[in-house]
């Protein structure tokens, strides 16, 4: 049997929400106990910790790879280097590549090119609808049966509602989880900021954030309706926390996530019409920000994913108006987070509690937390250590993050997936 034991190590508990001192012993690729102290353990591999941080590696639901049919913005070897860098030892890909993953053998063929070329755990996500057109529903159960963990349609609104309340039904016969992006797409098409006195400064195509309420409102009616497992990919406005919060006490299967550009940017972020702030909602006010991280802290949000969303400089080259959305995440999501830990929004058990233990809970995995025969997916960080971010230095193929030139603070030391290390130096 082989056995690591990390000694001298914070570790953070997002189950019993503690920070304190202690070492881990690890073999077999799972976690086998946690101590107060340093036990004397014969014959396992010691690694000193130094004082720093050890947690359960992040799980990040909502990831594009973009094969197949963009290879060139991210392919699974890139985002593996990438995931591995962050901290994040499991990617739960999202379906919106070309063609989008709406068959048991394009499943079956991003399966074979992951567990090739990725060092960390990839579980797909697969279409609701065929080709995301939101005309017919895919065949959820074999889609299910080749290994999907939830199905959605991502950033395109299923607007039929008889169409999306048959999936629903029918994803609820099997128990399956449906991911969808809270946004009434009438009013949401053609925008490229939040409405409002910034979005008329800058004579820029703007959607109210009560978009966002009409269309987590429309689907949680659906929710009473059909009863069906749901989670809300993005919640980024005050408005919508009421509705949240009511689904919740009602006993709807519902949770919510947020994108971790949404917790820690504004629309005032945007200012000279920077392309790579553009995102897909879009970055809202400072007084949506700061409630969306309160729901956070407070457990309303369960969730906070990088929404990683490779594009090349071609497409955000472009005037605002027309530029693609999205960033990349996956190496900037624990920096950004410690952010909020930073400035003392929410500590550290509570942050992993949203960037691990909450996404395992949600797919139904045994992963994100420091307990015995949990796998042994851990990560090794210094939350102070101070850097600028260099976005050449990426290990995405894309570079386009928000982040570029930004002082942050939180070196991921260390990374390991079933108890073996992937990342960081030996």
């Amino acid at each position: 049997m082989t056995q690591t034991l990390f000694i001298n190590a914070r570790l953070i508990d997002p189950v019993a929400l503690t920070d304190q001192p202690g070492a881990l012993l690890v073999a077999d690729g799972k976690i086998v106990a946690t101590y107060d102290d340093t036990p004397d353990i014969a014959g396992a591999a010691v690694i000193d910790c130094g004082g720093m941080c050890l947690a359960p590696g992040i799980i990040d639901i909502g990831v594009k790879v973009s094969e197949p049919g963009e290879r060139h913005k991210e392919s699974f070897r890139s985002a593996g280097r990438a995931a591995a860098a962050g901290g994040v030892t499991t990617i739960v890909t999202r379906p919106d590549t070309l063609p989008a993953i709406d068959t048991p053998e394009t499943l079956e063929f991003v399966e074979r090119r992951a567990q090739e070329d990725a060092p960390v755990h990839v579980l797909p996500m697969a279409a609701l609808t065929k080709g995301r057109a939101g005309r017919e529903m895919t065949e959820i159960g074999f889609l299910q049966d080749a290994g999907a963990v939830a199905f959605t349609d991502c950033d395109r609104v299923v607007a039929d509602t008889k169409v999306f309340s048959r999936a629903l039904t029918y994803a609820r016969s099997l128990d399956a989880l449906v991911i969808g992006h809270v946004q009434e797409p009438i009013l949401s098409e053609g925008a490229a900021v939040t409405s409002g006195k910034f979005a008329s400064l800058r004579g820029l195509p703007g959607v109210s954030p009560m978009a966002e309420r009409m269309g987590l409102d429309r689907d949680i009616s659906l929710l009473e309706m059909t009863g069906a497992r749901y989670h809300a990919d993005q919640i980024t406005t005050a408005r919508a926390l009421p509705a949240l919060e009511r689904a919740k006490r009602n006993g709807l299967h519902i949770t919510a996530g947020v994108g971790i550009h949404h917790l820690t940017l504004n629309e005032m972020d945007v200012a000279d019409y920077r392309t790579f702030f553009k995102l897909k909602p879009p970055l809202r006010s400072e007084d949506d920000r700061l409630a969306v991280v309160q729901a956070v802290a407070d457990g309303l949000i369960d969730i906070i994913c990088s929404m990683h969303t490779p594009q090349d400089e071609e497409s955000k080259r472009l005037p605002y108006e027309e530029a693609a959305s999205g960033a990349v995440g996956l190496e900037t999501l624990l920096p950004a987070a410690l952010r909020l830990c930073h400035a003392e929004l929410i500590d550290l058990p509570r942050l992993f509690r949203a960037l691990s233990l909450n996404p395992a809970r949600i797919l139904g995995l045994a992963a994100g937390r420091l307990q015995a025969d949990a796998p042994a997916d851990l990560i090794l960080f210094d939350p102070d250590a101070p850097f600028q971010l260099d976005r050449t230095q990426l290990h995405s193929k894309s570079k386009n993050t928000p982040f570029d030139g930004a002082r942050m603070q939180g070196k991921v030391l260390g990374t390991w997936v079933d108890g073996h290390k992937i990342w960081g130096a030996s």
